[in-house]
Protein backbone atom coordinates (compact mmCIF):
# COMPACT_ATOMS: atom_id res chain seq x y z
CA UNK A 1 0.00 0.00 0.00
CA UNK A 2 0.99 3.94 -0.18
CA UNK A 3 0.45 5.09 3.14
CA UNK A 4 1.82 8.67 3.72
CA UNK A 5 2.70 10.10 7.33
CA UNK A 6 1.95 13.44 8.48
CA UNK A 7 5.38 14.19 10.72
CA UNK A 8 7.32 11.66 9.55
CA UNK A 9 10.49 12.82 11.76
CA UNK A 10 8.30 12.69 14.95
CA UNK A 11 8.55 10.67 18.22
CA UNK A 12 5.93 8.67 16.80
CA UNK A 13 6.69 9.19 12.96
CA UNK A 14 9.77 8.15 12.83
CA UNK A 15 9.09 4.82 14.82
CA UNK A 16 5.67 4.35 11.68
CA UNK A 17 8.42 5.40 8.37
CA UNK A 18 10.82 1.99 9.93
CA UNK A 19 7.96 -0.05 10.92
CA UNK A 20 6.29 0.43 7.92
CA UNK A 21 9.01 0.91 5.30
CA UNK A 22 9.20 -3.04 4.47
CA UNK A 23 6.04 -3.93 2.73
CA UNK A 24 4.59 -0.73 2.03
CA UNK A 25 5.29 2.64 -0.41
CA UNK A 26 6.16 5.25 2.05
CA UNK A 27 5.66 9.19 1.65
CA UNK A 28 6.97 11.02 4.58
CA UNK A 29 5.92 14.74 5.04
CA UNK A 30 7.59 16.58 7.62
CA UNK A 31 6.67 20.22 9.26
CA UNK A 32 8.49 21.85 6.21
CA UNK A 33 6.47 19.52 3.88
CA UNK A 34 2.71 20.30 4.87
CA UNK A 35 1.25 22.33 7.40
CA UNK A 36 -2.39 20.58 8.60
CA UNK A 37 -4.03 24.12 9.61
CA UNK A 38 -3.33 25.02 6.02
CA UNK A 39 -5.98 23.54 4.11
CA UNK A 40 -3.77 24.64 1.01
CA UNK A 41 -0.75 22.80 2.06
CA UNK A 42 -2.70 19.26 2.55
CA UNK A 43 -3.81 19.85 -0.96
CA UNK A 44 0.17 17.91 -1.60
CA UNK A 45 -2.00 14.84 -0.32
CA UNK A 46 -3.71 14.82 -3.77
CA UNK A 47 -0.04 14.91 -5.54
CA UNK A 48 0.85 11.71 -3.89
CA UNK A 49 -2.37 10.17 -4.03
CA UNK A 50 -1.93 7.40 -1.13
CA UNK A 51 -4.48 4.84 -0.01
CA UNK A 52 -3.93 5.39 4.32
CA UNK A 53 -2.80 9.11 5.58
CA UNK A 54 -1.38 8.67 9.10
CA UNK A 55 -1.85 12.01 10.62
CA UNK A 56 0.77 12.61 13.13
CA UNK A 57 0.83 15.91 13.61
CA UNK A 58 -0.05 17.68 16.99
CA UNK A 59 0.59 20.93 18.63
CA UNK A 60 0.94 18.88 22.14
CA UNK A 61 2.46 21.08 24.96
CA UNK A 62 -0.25 21.41 27.45
CA UNK A 63 0.28 24.53 29.50
CA UNK A 64 1.00 26.81 26.04
CA UNK A 65 -1.97 25.35 24.67
CA UNK A 66 -4.17 27.24 27.49
CA UNK A 67 -2.11 30.54 26.52
CA UNK A 68 -2.68 29.78 22.64
CA UNK A 69 -5.97 28.61 22.22
CA UNK A 70 -5.98 29.59 18.17
CA UNK A 71 -2.91 27.99 16.90
CA UNK A 72 -4.15 24.52 19.24
CA UNK A 73 -7.08 24.62 17.45
CA UNK A 74 -5.96 25.11 14.29
CA UNK A 75 -3.34 22.44 14.50
CA UNK A 76 -5.59 19.59 16.26
CA UNK A 77 -9.11 20.60 15.13
CA UNK A 78 -8.83 22.56 12.10
CA UNK A 79 -5.92 20.39 10.80
CA UNK A 80 -7.86 17.21 11.39
CA UNK A 81 -10.55 18.20 9.50
CA UNK A 82 -8.20 19.25 6.26
CA UNK A 83 -6.60 15.66 6.46
CA UNK A 84 -10.30 14.61 7.02
CA UNK A 85 -11.53 16.11 3.87
CA UNK A 86 -9.16 15.81 1.56
CA UNK A 87 -8.26 12.21 2.61
CA UNK A 88 -11.91 11.79 1.65
CA UNK A 89 -11.80 13.16 -1.62
CA UNK A 90 -8.74 10.97 -2.68
CA UNK A 91 -10.45 7.69 -1.37
CA UNK A 92 -7.91 7.06 1.40
CA UNK A 93 -8.03 5.52 5.10
CA UNK A 94 -7.46 8.46 7.88
CA UNK A 95 -5.85 7.46 10.47
CA UNK A 96 -5.36 9.85 13.44
CA UNK A 97 -3.77 9.52 16.63
CA UNK A 98 -5.25 10.95 19.88
CA UNK A 99 -4.60 11.21 23.44
CA UNK A 100 -5.63 10.02 26.66
CA UNK A 101 -6.56 13.55 27.31
CA UNK A 102 -10.30 13.28 25.97
CA UNK A 103 -10.72 12.15 29.35
CA UNK A 104 -11.88 13.82 32.66
CA UNK A 105 -9.51 11.09 35.27
CA UNK A 106 -12.39 10.60 37.53
CA UNK A 107 -12.88 6.95 36.31
CA UNK A 108 -10.45 5.15 38.36
CA UNK A 109 -10.11 2.81 36.03
CA UNK A 110 -8.63 2.10 32.56
CA UNK A 111 -10.82 4.17 30.21
CA UNK A 112 -11.98 1.75 27.30
CA UNK A 113 -13.07 2.94 23.88
CA UNK A 114 -16.26 2.81 24.92
CA UNK A 115 -16.08 5.54 27.25
CA UNK A 116 -17.65 8.59 26.84
CA UNK A 117 -14.68 11.56 26.44
CA UNK A 118 -14.90 14.32 28.80
CA UNK A 119 -11.96 16.45 28.26
CA UNK A 120 -10.71 19.16 30.98
CA UNK A 121 -7.94 21.58 28.88
CA UNK A 122 -7.39 22.93 25.91
CA UNK A 123 -5.62 20.98 24.48
CA UNK A 124 -7.85 17.92 25.10
CA UNK A 125 -11.28 19.88 23.95
CA UNK A 126 -8.68 20.08 20.73
CA UNK A 127 -8.04 17.08 20.20
CA UNK A 128 -11.79 15.22 20.74
CA UNK A 129 -12.92 18.36 18.43
CA UNK A 130 -9.48 16.62 16.35
CA UNK A 131 -12.22 13.03 16.58
CA UNK A 132 -15.03 14.37 15.48
CA UNK A 133 -13.57 15.61 12.13
CA UNK A 134 -11.50 12.93 11.30
CA UNK A 135 -14.87 11.13 11.49
CA UNK A 136 -16.03 13.27 8.56
CA UNK A 137 -13.96 10.77 6.53
CA UNK A 138 -16.21 7.60 6.96
CA UNK A 139 -12.79 5.51 6.39
CA UNK A 140 -11.42 6.48 9.70
CA UNK A 141 -9.20 4.96 12.07
CA UNK A 142 -8.69 6.95 15.55
CA UNK A 143 -5.93 5.68 17.76
CA UNK A 144 -5.58 7.17 21.30
CA UNK A 145 -1.35 6.70 22.69
CA UNK A 146 -0.31 8.10 25.66
CA UNK A 147 2.56 9.34 27.63
CA UNK A 148 4.77 8.22 24.74
CA UNK A 149 8.59 7.51 24.66
CA UNK A 150 10.56 6.71 21.51
CA UNK A 151 14.11 6.88 20.12
CA UNK A 152 13.89 9.78 18.21
CA UNK A 153 12.17 12.67 21.18
CA UNK A 154 9.43 14.68 21.21
CA UNK A 155 10.53 17.15 18.62
CA UNK A 156 8.39 20.22 20.22
CA UNK A 157 9.58 18.86 23.90
CA UNK A 158 12.85 17.71 23.39
CA UNK A 159 13.15 14.18 24.22
CA UNK A 160 10.56 12.22 26.50
CA UNK A 161 10.44 11.35 29.89
CA UNK A 162 12.60 8.36 30.01
CA UNK A 163 15.63 10.77 28.76
CA UNK A 164 14.92 13.41 31.21
CA UNK A 165 15.11 11.03 34.05
CA UNK A 166 18.08 9.35 33.15
CA UNK A 167 19.78 13.13 32.53
CA UNK A 168 19.06 14.45 35.63
CA UNK A 169 19.85 10.87 37.79
CA UNK A 170 23.29 11.08 35.59
CA UNK A 171 23.80 14.99 36.96
CA UNK A 172 22.82 13.91 40.29
CA UNK A 173 20.28 16.37 40.47
CA UNK A 174 17.80 15.64 43.13
CA UNK A 175 14.38 14.48 41.73
CA UNK A 176 10.69 14.93 42.65
CA UNK A 177 7.99 13.53 40.49
CA UNK A 178 4.28 13.12 40.75
CA UNK A 179 3.06 9.46 42.52
CA UNK A 180 -1.07 10.72 42.40
CA UNK A 181 -0.99 10.86 38.58
CA UNK A 182 -1.90 7.40 36.82
CA UNK A 183 -1.42 6.37 32.56
CA UNK A 184 -0.16 3.65 30.57
CA UNK A 185 3.44 4.40 29.01
CA UNK A 186 3.12 3.99 25.58
CA UNK A 187 6.32 3.10 23.61
CA UNK A 188 6.04 4.31 20.20
CA UNK A 189 7.98 1.39 18.60
CA UNK A 190 4.92 -1.22 19.78
CA UNK A 191 2.31 1.78 19.10
CA UNK A 192 3.98 1.71 15.47
CA UNK A 193 3.97 -2.08 15.23
CA UNK A 194 -0.01 -1.97 16.29
CA UNK A 195 -1.09 0.54 14.12
CA UNK A 196 0.53 -1.58 10.93
CA UNK A 197 -1.34 -4.49 11.98
CA UNK A 198 -4.52 -2.80 12.41
CA UNK A 199 -4.14 -0.98 8.86
CA UNK A 200 -2.58 -3.75 7.05
CA UNK A 201 -5.59 -6.75 8.70
CA UNK A 202 -8.32 -3.66 7.71
CA UNK A 203 -9.84 -3.99 11.23
CA UNK A 204 -13.06 -2.29 11.34
CA UNK A 205 -12.90 1.68 11.12
CA UNK A 206 -13.35 3.48 14.55
CA UNK A 207 -11.41 3.83 17.49
CA UNK A 208 -8.72 1.97 19.03
CA UNK A 209 -6.67 2.36 22.31
CA UNK A 210 -2.79 2.03 21.61
CA UNK A 211 -0.62 2.03 25.16
CA UNK A 212 1.33 -0.93 26.64
CA UNK A 213 0.16 -3.41 28.73
CA UNK A 214 -0.97 -1.84 32.35
CA UNK A 215 -0.70 1.59 34.26
CA UNK A 216 1.59 3.18 36.74
CA UNK A 217 2.18 6.74 38.29
CA UNK A 218 5.17 8.52 37.11
CA UNK A 219 6.55 8.16 39.92
CA UNK A 220 6.19 4.33 39.79
CA UNK A 221 7.77 4.69 36.11
CA UNK A 222 10.19 6.71 37.48
CA UNK A 223 11.85 4.36 39.88
CA UNK A 224 11.16 1.35 37.14
CA UNK A 225 13.48 3.59 35.11
CA UNK A 226 16.57 3.82 37.58
CA UNK A 227 15.62 0.25 38.86
CA UNK A 228 16.67 -0.84 34.91
CA UNK A 229 18.93 1.25 34.57
CA UNK A 230 20.94 0.65 38.23
CA UNK A 231 20.64 4.22 38.47
CA UNK A 232 20.05 5.68 42.36
CA UNK A 233 19.46 9.13 42.11
CA UNK A 234 17.66 10.90 45.12
CA UNK A 235 14.25 10.50 43.74
CA UNK A 236 10.99 11.56 45.80
CA UNK A 237 7.10 11.55 45.19
CA UNK A 238 5.51 15.00 45.13
CA UNK A 239 1.21 15.93 45.21
CA UNK A 240 -0.64 17.27 42.02
CA UNK A 241 -1.48 19.94 44.27
CA UNK A 242 2.46 21.25 44.74
CA UNK A 243 2.22 21.62 40.43
CA UNK A 244 2.47 24.96 39.06
CA UNK A 245 0.42 24.11 35.97
CA UNK A 246 -1.96 26.17 33.58
CA UNK A 247 -3.79 23.45 32.24
CA UNK A 248 -5.95 20.98 34.37
CA UNK A 249 -4.47 17.45 33.82
CA UNK A 250 -6.45 13.90 34.15
CA UNK A 251 -5.45 12.59 37.38
CA UNK A 252 -6.02 8.75 36.13
CA UNK A 253 -5.65 8.51 32.20
CA UNK A 254 -5.06 4.70 31.85
CA UNK A 255 -6.28 3.25 28.86
CA UNK A 256 -6.69 -0.20 28.01
CA UNK A 257 -8.53 -1.51 24.62
CA UNK A 258 -11.22 -4.21 24.29
CA UNK A 259 -11.16 -3.97 20.78
CA UNK A 260 -7.70 -4.78 19.66
CA UNK A 261 -7.26 -8.28 21.67
CA UNK A 262 -10.75 -9.69 19.71
CA UNK A 263 -8.56 -9.46 17.01
CA UNK A 264 -5.16 -10.99 18.10
CA UNK A 265 -3.29 -7.62 18.94
CA UNK A 266 -1.70 -7.55 22.03
CA UNK A 267 0.79 -4.84 22.95
CA UNK A 268 3.77 -6.00 25.84
CA UNK A 269 3.99 -4.71 29.54
CA UNK A 270 4.79 -1.06 30.06
CA UNK A 271 7.79 -2.39 31.81
CA UNK A 272 8.77 -4.73 28.89
CA UNK A 273 8.17 -1.99 26.89
CA UNK A 274 10.63 0.21 28.63
CA UNK A 275 13.09 -2.29 28.94
CA UNK A 276 13.02 -3.04 25.42
CA UNK A 277 13.72 0.82 24.41
CA UNK A 278 16.41 1.30 26.87
CA UNK A 279 18.14 -1.38 25.23
CA UNK A 280 17.55 0.44 22.16
CA UNK A 281 18.78 3.40 23.21
CA UNK A 282 21.89 1.74 24.61
CA UNK A 283 21.13 2.95 28.66
CA UNK A 284 21.50 -1.05 29.62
Amino acid sequence: MKIAVIGSTGQLGTDLMKTLNHRHELVGLTHKDIEVADYNSCLILKKHRPEIVINTAAFHKTDLCEEEPLKTFSVNALGAKNVALISKEIDATDVYISTDYVFDGSKKEPYTEEDIPAPISTYGISKLAAEHFTRQNPKHYIIRIASVFGKAGASGKGGNFVETMIKKAKNSEPITVIDDMWMSPTYTKDASSTIKQIVEKQLPYGVYHCTNKGYCSWYQFAKQIFQQTGLTPNLKPMKTEQLTVKAKRPRFSALKSIKLPQYGIELPTWQEALREYLIEKGHI
